[in-house]
């Protein structure tokens, strides 16, 4: 006999998973603007993933805590954030450039 997907923890693991996707690369990009304007990148770049990795898997714990079915849906509304962030945010090619991937 199947059981039955509780789409409620679906539903809040994904709502999770795009609030953590979005701290975690709105992290990301502020701490790559801090470390370019640093003398020491390292200095701003190793405490911030330390910071943000730690957040993230806290976050990611919690919602494991609501089962399997809430930590699938917070898996895929990260990695959906992270494709869609790409499409957006990547420069857009010009004609003449090589493309590189």
């Amino acid at each position: 006999m199947m059981a039955g997907i509780d789409w409620i923890a679906v539903a809040l693991g994904m709502l999770a998973g795009t609030a953590a996707g979005a701290a975690y690369f709105a992290g990301l990009a502020w701490g790559m603007r801090l470390a370019l304007r640093s003398a020491r990148p390292a200095a701003v770049l190793v405490p911030s993933a330390a910071l943000r990795i730690a957040l993230l898997l806290a976050a990611g714990w919690w919602t494991a805590l609501l089962g399997t079915e809430a930590l699938v849906g917070f898996a895929l509304a990260f990695v959906a954030l992270r494709f869609f962030l790409v499409a957006v945010i990547r420069p857009k090619a010009t004609e003449g450039d090589e493309q590189w991937n």
